[in-house]
């Protein structure tokens, strides 16, 4: 563990800057204010210093850096050639919060560019961040602060909680005006194309440019396979340990989804907080795009100081700064983006054997609702030769893959649900892409103008759906009732109908987290367990 010194910027004190810039050039690494967020910065010529920044953030080896310089003439030094219209951005945007994507020069190692032929580099417009790149002499490679995937640093305390012992340095310059890491635009091809929305907007981009391309990857995920080409177009990104869920709709229906939610918070815009009954932390204004993305970090980790499991985003807006607080917002919460104004979302579960699906089928007919199967959903991403049959063979073993490339359900069952360790194990690697598709299919419900979707899920609780629902019901029965439906609709033996019921929540469990229990089993009659479903509903959409 490093040991850690902590300096207080001050332009006149020429002695700090001199021990700054020594610890860099000797290849130190640094935590630095800039306007943007705080950069853990090393010399951009020195490998072997950035590869440092690498294993104090635990950041992935294929997720480039950006080089700061503080003059125009270090350009050259990190460049191979500038590209039409760099110059012009560079007068109207620089110093400031702004990155041009370049071919890279030869000084500059992959450990900055992560093998790709090109360099993003910025002139920060911080007082401290360009005297210290003056007083180490070098151009410095600098991301965030701080620990990757976490929320990005806007003070110094927050470099201290991430990097203290793992950088040489941290310089104290104040809290970061702008909030959100810098706008990233690439001139390197047919058109400018616009990787990472920043502090710079889209509209300004085009002031100079004209045209400018929106890369898929700002509002939604990289393909699979897909090189980042730029920093912050990582899957998830920016993230608290609590689940972030962004909400779409108006703030009448967001206040109703919310209403009384164990464990949640509210990320919402300024004097709306009061009128929750769950703890809340103020964004800025609805329209004010500046101020969101002032606050969205500093946010983000006060979600992790107050405890909290799932935050409810509001959604801001999209045009000007808006853009880049959205694509921040998307990461922190991989992309998981609930509409309130659409279909309400009924999460239907319950233990193995006890019908709910049998049950599910029974509401959707009678009164309409759509119904999604995650079974099935989970059926179809289990096809022959799909990224998520392969991730389960590396965790399960390569023999439940038969020889036509099918999934062999009976051996990824007997396995997956041998113990609650294994069962998590599956729910870890199908979860997150059940819950990405039922999401667009309630999206598509709400098009088509239904009212409700019921998402029938035997694990609503375990994957953590529950929270994008506006109630949930758990569909019950006796353990031995259900043994006995499980082997004589699957055909196994009463050891193996254990296992599987132990493998899942206990009948109390499910009682505790549900909203409604549906008792499907004699003496009680389903007919008057389905009302309170309706009941529920009814008094929901009031």
């Amino acid at each position: 563990m490093a040991e850690t010194k902590l300096f207080k910027y001050n332009e006149s004190d020429l002695r700090m800057l001199d021990e700054i810039g020594s610890i860099l050039r000797d290849g130190g690494i640094v935590g630095i204010p800039t306007e943007t967020v705080y950069g853990l910065a090393a010399n951009a010529f020195d490998g072997s210093a950035v590869a440092k920044i690498f294993r104090a953030k635990g950041r992935p080896q294929d997720n480039p850096l950006i080089v700061h310089i503080s003059e125009i003439s270090q350009l050259d030094k990190v460049v191979s050639s500038v590209p039409a219209g760099a110059y012009e951005l560079a007068e109207k945007f620089w110093p400031g919060p702004l990155s041009i994507i370049m071919p890279k020069g030869e000084r500059i190692p992959d450990e900055v560019s992560c093998g790709l032929e090109t360099v993003a580099v910025r002139m920060p417009s911080h007082p401290a961040a360009r005297a210290i790149i003056s007083a180490a002499g070098v151009p410095l490679a600098a991301p965030s602060a701080n620990l990757s995937g976490s929320p990005s640093p806007t003070t110094a305390q927050h470099v201290i909680d991430d990097m203290w012992g793992r950088a040489d340095a941290i310089v104290d310059g104040g809290m970061c005006d702008v909030g959100v890491e810098s706008t990233v635009v690439s001139l390197v091809g047919d058109k400018p194309r616009l990787l990472r929305p920043g502090g710079i907007s889209l509209e300004q981009l085009e002031s100079v440019l004209g045209e400018v391309e929106v890369d898929r990857a700002v509002l939604a995920e990289l393909e699979p396979g897909q090189k980042a080409a730029s920093p912050g177009m990582k899957y998830k990104h920016y993230s608290p340990k609590a689940r972030v869920i962004i909400v779409k709709g108006s703030f009448e229906n967001y206040k109703r989804f919310v209403s009384n939610k164990k464990g949640c918070a509210a990320l919402c815009f300024d004097g709306e907080g009061s009128k929750l009954d769950i703890p809340f932390i103020e964004i800025g204004r609805e329209h004010d795009s500046q101020t969101q993305a002032h606050l969205i970090f500093d946010a983000l980790r006060k979600l992790d100081e107050m405890g909290v499991q799932t935050a409810y985003a509001r959604c801001p807006d999209t045009d000007g700064v808006g853009l880049a607080v959205i694509n921040r917002l998307l990461r922190a919460a991989a992309f998981t983006v609930l509409d309130v104004d659409g279909a309400m979302m009924i999460g239907f579960t319950g233990p193995t054997g006890a019908g709910k699906s049998t049950v599910a089928k029974l509401i959707c007919e009678k009164y309409g609702f759509a119904h999604i199967d995650c079974d099935e959903i989970a059926r179809e991403i289990m096809s022959p030769g799909s990224p998520i049959l392969m991730q389960l063979a590396q965790a399960f073993g390569e023999d439940i893959i038969n020889d036509d490339g099918s999934l062999d359900r009976a051996l990824l069952a007997s396995r997956a649900f041998a113990s609650k360790e294994q069962t998590l194990l599956l729910n870890s690697i199908t979860h997150p892409v059940i819950t990405s598709i039922a999401i667009a299919k309630v999206n598509s419900f709400t098009l088509e103008g239904k009212m409700a979707v019921l998402l029938d899920a035997a694990a609503v609780f375990e994957s953590k759906i529950d929270k994008l629902c506006t109630f949930t019901v758990a569909v019950t029965a006796p353990e031995d009732v259900r043994k006995e439906r499980i082997i004589r609709r699957d055909g196994i033996t009463e050891e193996k109908a254990e296992e599987r019921i132990n493998a899942q929540l206990s009948e109390n469990e499910y009682e505790q987290k549900a909203d409604i229990i549906i008792r499907n089993h004699l003496p009680y009659s389903i007919e008057k367990e389905i009302g309170k479903i309706i009941e529920a509903y009814k008094e929901r959409k009031q």
